[in-house]
C-alpha cells in the first residue's frame, strides 16, 4: 500500500523532531544530521571522512539517545582483532559450556572510529554484520537487533599506518559525507554551553527504536514514477562512462540511491519522489563507490567532483513515462 499524504506529514514531523534533537548536541550541521537520520531510516550505514574533533562521536551518541537506543564506540587500531569487534565464545568451567560474550558491535548505533587504521582482516569482521545485521562466531549466528547502523570515520589527513578500505566494503556504506568545522555562530554556542559532560548525554529520547523500524517500513511505500527510476538508472550508467573513472557505480549504488530518496521525500512531507531528491542524494550515495583512475586521483580529482559533472550532464525527466 502506498504512503498517504497524512502519513507523509507525520513522517516529516517526526523526522524533523529527531533532527532538531540531535542538533542540540551537533550544532550548525543541519544537512549532515538530516543525511545521517536519512541513512538510519533507510537501514544503511554512514561513512564520515573528517578531521578529529568535529563531533563524530557526539553525532552517534545523540542519534542513539534520540531514538531510545544504545550506542557503542570501537577505536580501530592496527592490533585490533575481529573478536574484539564481534565478540568471542568462552568456555565456562562452572557450567562446562561455551558461552558467547557479545562484542561492542551489539548496539543500535556503532561508531567505528578511524576504521582504516585496523587490518583488512578486522575490517572484514564488519562486512557480515553490515549486510546481514548478524555476526557468526564458531558457526553460530547472533542477530544484533534493529535498528542497526554503523557510523565509520576516516581521517583524511593522517594516512601513515592506515589500510585503505576495499571497494567491497565501501560499497556497503549507504552514504558518505562530512561534518566539517562549525561556523562562527555555532562555535560561539558550543563554547558558551560546553562543559565536562558531553552534550549528547543530556538528550531525551524523541521516539523509540520500534518507531524507527515502523518509519523504515513506511518509507518503503513512498511512490516513485517510472520516469524517476529511469533517471536513477541513467545517472548510475553515466558514472561508468565518466571521464577519469576506472569503475563506476554498481546496481547496489542505484538501490542505495532509491532507498534514500524514498526516506528523503517522506522527510519533506511528500509521498512521492521527485528528481530534485535524486540530485540532492546522488553525491553522498554514489561518489564513494567510484574507483577513480590513478592518474586523475594523483591530480586530486575526487568522486564528488565527478558526480557533480554527471548530475549536470544527465537530464532529469520533465514528464511522466508510462509503465
Amino acid at each position: 500500500m502506498a504512503m498517504t499524504p497524512d502519513q507523509a506529514q507525520w513522517f516529516a514531523d517526526t523526522f524533523s523532531s529527531v533532527v532538531r534533537n540531535v542538533e542540540r548536541a551537533v550544532m550548525g550541521k543541519t544537512e549532515a544530521v538530516r543525511l545521517a537520520v536519512t541513512c538510519l531510516l533507510a537501514e544503511g550505514h554512514l561513512l564520515l571522512e573528517d578531521y578529529p574533533g568535529t563531533g563524530k562521536t557526539t553525532l552517534a551518541r545523540a542519534m542513539a539517545q534520540s531514538v531510545q537506543g544504545q550506542s557503542s564506540r570501537i577505536q580501530f587500531t592496527p592490533d585490533l582483532l575481529p573478536s574484539d569487534v564481534t565478540g568471542v565464545t568462552i568456555y565456562d568451567q562452572k557450567s562446562k559450556e561455551f558461552e558467547f560474550h557479545a562484542g561492542p558491535v551489539f548496539a543500535n548505533i556503532v561508531l567505528a572510529d578511524e576504521i582504516n587504521r585496523a587490518s583488512p582482516k578486522t575490517q572484514s569482521a564488519l562486512l557480515e554484520v553490515m549486510e546481514e545485521s548478524r555476526v557468526t562466531v564458531d558457526g553460530n549466528p547472533y542477530p544484533v537487533g534493529t535498528p542497526f547502523m554503523v557510523i565509520a570515520t576516516q581521517n583524511p589527513i593522517e594516512q601513515a599506518g592506515t589500510y585503505r578500505l576495499p571497494e567491497a566494503q565501501l560499497d556497503r556504506f549507504l552514504m558518505k559525507t562530512t561534518l566539517g568545522y562549525p561556523d562562527r555562530e555555532s562555535s560561539i554556542r558550543i563554547l558558551s554551553t560546553g562543559g565536562t559532560r558531553p552534550r549528547s548525554a543530556a538528550l531525551a529520547a524523541v521516539i523509540t527504536t520500534q518507531a524507527v523500524t515502523e518509519m523504515s517500513q513506511l518509507a518503503s511505500s513512498v511512490h516513485i514514477e517510472p520516469a524517476v527510476f529511469d533517471y536513477i538508472a541513467r545517472i548510475v550508467e553515466a558514472t561508468r562512462t565518466a571521464t577519469d573513472v576506472q569503475l563506476g557505480a554498481s546496481i547496489r549504488g542505484g538501490l542505495a540511491l532509491t532507498r534514500c530518496s524514498r526516506v528523503w521525500a517522506a522527510s519533506q512531507g511528500r509521498h512521492f519522489v521527485v528528481p530534485d531528491d535524486i540530485k540532492m542524494l546522488a553525491v553522498p550515495c554514489l561518489a564513494h563507490r567510484l574507483i577513480i583512475d590513478p592518474e586523475a586521483e594523483f591530480n586530486n580529482v575526487t568522486g564528488e567532483q565527478i558526480m557533480v559533472e554527471v548530475i549536470g550532464a544527465v537530464q532529469p525527466p520533465t514528464e511522466r513515462v508510462d509503465d
